[in-house]
């Protein structure tokens, strides 16, 4: 305990959880704490430095975070051997990847059920494409995509979301992160995009790698704040409007055709990006913006990251006729980014009605997930209330508690479990109180309450009267 004597500042206006964690995590770099120490209890160290337990708590996450401790099941808190930053080759510096951390609870939103997969199927399809006959594949193919895969999902779109599109209106690419900066280049510098606030992290930071200037726009109960879009200086839009991610709310019907006819009036484009539409577990399937559209004003963006597996890495995007022929024109010397044999292995699974009945399977699975959750969080309210359920690989959780979102968070990874707030997608918007998302799609039926048991625990919630 001696080495933990530490001077905390109750005036300072750096918090006492932040001042304790620089404090062990300068002891540790310095190797006063050497590797294997193992730390006083919370509560033994918050009673001898005369602090909250929560302060003690809220130091111990940040270290854990950050790989200077680990958490070892009812032993407590040991210090980890710190290695070397980098690697030196001359004079150059190599920086190792970062190391994923495994937890016992992952809750991140966009995991999906690995262990649904139906591997026999697509081993067969894939066998039948992988043989001598098919020889002429090891040859490059369309900038587009192959004819027979995108004729499937022109099929599928039209069935399944209404889309109205050809063959020869779809680009087959490496997912999302390849196709919209493919998109953005089909439209002038000058042009200022309105993104959604919330919105996907991961948008922000191509319109950003792209240099282009975007300027965020408000979420509320009904989808995107289209007054907001019409008033905005912004030449065109990116949404999600069948289910807004990562608040899960639906844009309205009657917002859907004044953004509409906000495009057509202003001659520019609405990138709409569907990318979870097969799974919405009540009422009637919310039609795609692309499918209102009589003035080729969207652009349809999906992929099956969400649909089958993300590692397959395939992607797709509408395009209306005048934005087609500028990309037929700019990338008519490139290749489609995905392998061939992927793509005939896709279209056979999906021509044979595999696909579908994958889908059919997974809509089970996931809402037997839902309602487990829905459930589990059913004896804490109303101090953790639900929403968002109708539709995707998560909930949203509203959590009325003094405790700031960051707060929150840093006792759920000192738990071991790795949960997102909802502050971690706004740009400029703010929550009124603590809101978190819960991916559900990943863990098992078993697992699933004694993770929402496990969360509320580490958050100090506990069951109402009712519960």
């Amino acid at each position: 305990m001696d080495m933990l004597t530490f001077s905390l500042e109750a005036d300072s206006s750096v918090p006492l959880y932040e001042q304790l964690y620089l404090h062990i995590r300068q002891a540790i770099v310095d190797d006063t704490l050497t590797t294997g120490t193992k730390l006083p209890s919370k509560r033994k160290l918050g009673e001898f430095l005369d602090v909250s337990q929560t302060t003690v708590e809220l130091a111990y996450a940040q270290l854990l975070a950050e790989g200077y401790i680990e958490s070892l099941p009812r032993k407590g808190f040991y210090v980890l051997p710190q290695e070397e930053l980098y690697v030196r080759r001359g004079s150059s510096v190599i920086e190792p990847l970062p190391v994923k951390k495994t937890y016992e609870f992952d809750l991140y939103p966009s995991q999906i059920d690995t262990t649904a997969f139906p591997f026999e199927r697509w081993r067969r399809h894939l066998k039948q494409v992988v043989s001598e006959e098919h020889h002429d594949l090891l040859s490059l193919g369309s900038v587009q995509g192959d004819f027979v895969l995108r004729q499937e999902i022109a099929t599928y779109l039209y069935h399944s979301r209404g889309v109205h599109c050809s063959p020869e209106q779809i680009v087959v690419g490496s997912g999302t992160e390849q196709l919209l900066p493919q998109l953005l280049e089909l439209l002038p510098d000058t042009t200022t995009f309105g993104i959604e606030d919330p919105g996907y992290p991961l948008t922000r930071q191509l319109f950003a790698h792209q240099r282009r200037t975007f300027i965020p726009i408000p979420v509320d109960e009904s989808g995107v704040r289209v007054d907001l879009v019409e008033q905005a200086s912004i030449d065109a839009l990116y949404v999600t409007p069948a289910h807004q991610f990562p608040t899960g709310t639906i844009l309205s019907v009657s917002r859907r055709q004044r953004l509409l006819n906000w495009a057509s009036e202003r001659q520019t484009y609405v990138i709409e990006d569907d990318y979870d539409s097969e799974f919405r577990y009540s009422g009637k399937p919310i039609p795609s913006l692309q499918s209102m559209d009589q003035n080729e004003r969207v652009v349809y963006l999906s992929t099956f990251s969400k649909s089958l597996m993300p590692s397959l890495r395939i992607g797709y995007m509408v395009l209306p006729p005048p934005l087609l022929n500028r990309y037929r024109e700019r990338y008519r010397h490139f290749t489609c980014s995905v392998p061939r044999f992927e793509q005939h292995t896709l279209a056979a699974f999906m021509a044979t009605g595999d696909f579908e009945k994958h889908l059919n399977r997974m809509r089970k699975t996931y809402r037997r997930k839902l309602e487990i959750i829905i459930a589990a969080f059913k004896p804490y309210e109303p101090v953790v209330s639900v929403t968002g359920a109708s539709a995707g690989l998560h909930v949203v959780l509203s959590v009325r508690t003094s405790a700031t979102s960051e707060d929150l968070k840093r006792l759920a990874e000192a738990s071991n479990i790795r949960i997102n707030a909802m502050t971690d997608y706004r740009i400029e918007s703010s929550d009124t109180i603590p809101q978190f998302l819960f991916g559900f799609a990943a863990l098992s039926e078993e697992t699933l309450p004694a993770a929402v048991s496990a969360l509320m625990s580490c958050w100090n919630i506990e069951k109402g009267r009712d519960g």
